[in-house]
């Protein structure tokens, strides 16, 4: 398995929007399949911020992961954020998700970021294991959420 920018694969991208689109369209609705693939390909810089990061298995998209600069439209002032971290499920549990946050995290190190932010409507659990601390519990876009963050150690 390899963790590679996305704009190295780029032949990954529509596959890509399709998940994140069945995985994220109640978050915003009025956002198209077509502009979900537009979305990943300005935000697939390939260090930086933002960057997206997958991991392949073989010719295989198995997962993703993004640093952007800002994740929530409500929260302008926490930057940058850890977003679309997402594993197919035949390899989940099998610690993909720990390698592209990793990933994602010496991105935001080079980056010059101090700490760093996600929220999540259900992966707590995962990201306390990884050192990530419990923020705010709110509601965003009409489904309740964590945020969280993380202090970068360079």
């Amino acid at each position: 398995m390899e963790i590679l920018p996305l704009a190295d694969k780029k032949e990954f991208i529509a596959e890509l929007a399709e998940l994140h689109h069945a995985e994220w369209k109640h978050l915003n609705p009025s956002l198209t399949l077509e502009g979900r693939a537009e979305a990943i390909v300005e935000a697939a810089g390939r260090e930086g911020i933002p960057s997206i990061f997958v991991a392949v298995s073989g010719n295989q998209l198995v997962g993703s992961a993004a640093l952007v600069q800002n994740d929530m439209d409500t929260k302008p002032d926490l930057t940058p954020w850890l977003a679309a971290v997402y594993v197919k499920e035949a390899f989940r549990h099998q610690g993909v998700a720990t390698d592209l946050i990793a990933r994602c995290e010496t991105e935001a190190a080079r980056s010059n970021a101090k700490t760093w932010y996600l929220y999540t409507e259900s992966a707590s659990r995962l990201y306390k294991k990884l050192g990530w601390l419990h923020l705010e519990r709110c509601d965003y876009k009409g489904v309740t959420v964590d945020v969280m963050y993380k202090k970068i150690t360079s």
